[in-house]
């Protein structure tokens, strides 16, 4: 099992929420009942407090593998920006339509609340960490509880700040309503989760024995971005000696992740399959589970070994991990049904609808069962290889999937390998290759496996079972890069993504003259090393300006993007029913939207 078994906490919320919803009854106000719980006496134990943290790694881990396929989590990891779409079959749950978006709409107020449900989480277990009945087995047990705590209560504060500028500060609990919250400005917010960090950094482990807690590489990267979104928006607002300061505390907690000694890239062979040189993915006729009649093969590299199973957590050797959510098959199949990377299937494209002439099924080899809930971009799978930048080991094959050969016996291309001109281009009018390019794309090894696990106990090719990150070394990097581009030194920035080319064995390293004042040599290296992985809305907001709205009209997949993003904004807005809830306060609505 894992470190953190995440159902373990389920049981005692439910009991707090059930208390809660208690105080409001009269007749538990006249009487006074041995069993009557609040939050002052329902904590006993140090283990109870510890079960809230688990919950907030647990809806974390929910948060990012997205095991129920909910909507508005596609959109926090990327739905409707530069790098991802719908596809056709999906264009109902569209978030490019900006005829129908605007501060009603339901995948801002989800994004929102969930952040202040972490916020609230966090609140409570520092809260009972403090209770006198609680018996620490020492002062550091207490201070790691405490130090994981206030790093949540910051993350969440950072990704609220990065998506939705200032917002209310909550520190406490409340037990009655509560309708006068006032906004801090996106500035305040970033600070007050800097201070948060600052203060626990050193109560943070340097690492754990085992897989999943937070260690001190994790504050000290988030501070890295905390810096640098608050320089950059002290930039915005004209404080430039300000800006300064905080790009060059940017670099500094950069460098301390970076060159500090206990993380590094992996740059050769390692893992549960570092003795695989190459490997064949099978051919099945039609689709259909039976002896295979062709391979695909490919060759190994290091950059793939960072996404096999067994293979992604620090702890399993993986010196570029820096915090990892934690996957169990075991978990799953004896009691946490959540504990899986549905990637195959929410990621995974839909060859048997685009390209069923040559290719159908739901194998491995068309990547598993995919049913396209999001998609790539033809800028994410395609334009930041074109020309120059293809010479890329996460361009290859084994990494980024493109060579599909055809299972359908009466295909010109039964056994063959199908040009990417049928996908795109093979239909019978213009229409028609856009949706089956929209379902056909090249498939990652981060979303998709030659080896399934399960496969004996009755599972699909719908899911993978290993650990995923929440920070790799390579977004420190990034970080880095961009603040000191931001500092003016674009060599140094150069110099820095090209640690990550050298590691990719990239033909073209890039030059200070390749780093250009839109950051967009930034945000293709983003895309090249980190799709799947980071939320790309933080990242395009977080740098301001016109950043997301320009890369929005220029890269989206469907053209309605382009045609109704008729106003630019660099923060998504207040979920309108907040503004409506906190009646005693007026929430002014971020710039672009009020007319909305």
């Amino acid at each position: 099992m894992k470190m953190i078994k995440y159902i373990a906490g389920i049981w005692f919320l439910l009991l707090l929420v059930s208390m809660v919803s208690c105080e409001s009854d009269s007749e538990f106000l006249t009487e006074e009942p041995e069993t009557f719980y609040t939050v002052d006496n329902a904590f006993t134990t140090s283990a109870q407090v510890d079960q809230v943290l688990v919950s907030i790694y647990s809806h974390l881990r929910d948060l990012w593998a997205n095991p129920n396929e909910s909507g508005w989590i596609f959109v926090f990891r990327g739905n409707g920006t530069d790098m991802f779409d719908v596809a056709s079959i999906r264009k109902s749950s569209t978030f490019n339509n900006y005829g129908v978006i605007n501060p009603d709409n339901g995948n801002f107020y989800e994004n929102y609340t969930t952040w202040y449900y972490v916020i609230a989480r966090a609140n409570l277990a520092l809260y009972a960490a403090e209770l006198p009945q609680i018996s620490w087995s020492s002062e550091a047990e207490k201070a790691y509880a405490v130090a994981q705590a206030r790093f949540f209560r910051a993350f969440a504060y950072r990704n609220l700040a990065e998506l939705f500028g200032g917002v209310p500060l909550v520190t406490t609990i409340f037990t009655t309503p509560k309708y006068d919250f006032a906004r801090a400005t996106r500035v305040e917010t970033y600070q007050f989760a800097i201070t948060e960090l600052e203060a626990i950094e050193a109560d943070l482990p340097e690492t754990t024995t085992k897989g999943g807690r937070l260690v001190k590489g994790a504050a000290q990267h988030n501070l890295c971005e905390l810096y640098l979104a608050m320089g950059t928006q002290l930039a915005a607002d004209g404080k430039a000696s300000e800006a300064s300061a905080a790009f060059a505390k940017s670099i500094a907690f950069g460098n301390k992740v970076i060159d500090g000694g206990t993380y590094s890239l992996m740059s050769s062979r390692f893992g549960t399959r570092k003795s695989v040189n190459s490997i064949s993915v099978n051919v099945y006729q039609g689709g259909v589970a039976a002896t295979p009649v062709d391979t695909v093969n490919q060759t190994a590299n290091h950059y793939w070994d960072l996404f096999q199973e067994g293979n992604v957590s620090y702890q399993d050797g993986n010196k570029e991990c820096i915090w990892a959510m934690q996957v169990d098959y075991a978990a799953y199949k004896a009691e946490d049904k959540k504990s899986k990377l549905p990637y195959s299937r929410t990621y995974g494209g839909v060859f048997r609808d685009g390209a069923k002439a040559h290719t159908t099924g739901t194998l491995e080899d068309v990547g598993g069962r995919g049913i396209s809930q999001i998609i790539p971009t033809m800028y994410t799978r395609d334009d930041v290889y074109a020309d120059k930048w293809g010479a890329d080991m996460r361009n290859s094959d084994i990494v980024l999937r493109r060579r599909f050969k055809g299972n359908v016996a009466a295909s010109p291309y039964f056994k063959k390998v199908i040009p990417w001109t049928v996908f795109y281009e093979g239909g019978a009018d213009a229409t028609t290759n856009k949706n089956n390019s929209s379902l056909c794309y090249p498939i990652s090894c981060k979303i998709a496996t030659d080896k399934y696990t399960g496969l004996a106990d009755g599972e699909n090719m719908s899911n993978l079972f290993r650990d995923d990150y929440f920070i790799r070394l390579s977004e420190t990097i990034l970080l880095r890069a961009e603040a000191k581009q931001r500092s003016g030194d674009k060599a140094g920035a150069a110099a820095d993504i090209n640690l990550l080319r050298d590691r990719a064995n990239c033909t073209y390293k890039v030059t200070a003259a390749d780093m250009d004042d839109n950051f967009n040599m930034i945000l293709d290296e983003r895309a090249r090393e980190l799709v799947y992985e980071e939320c790309r809305w933080n990242t395009l907001l977080r740098m301001g300006g016109t950043v997301a709205t320009d890369r929005i009209k220029k890269y989206a997949y469907w053209p309605e993007a382009a045609a109704t993003l008729t106003f630019n904004y660099n923060l998504w807005p207040i979920p309108q029913t907040v503004i409506d809830t906190n009646k005693d306060v007026k929430l002014e609505q971020n710039p672009g939207w009020a007319s909305k």
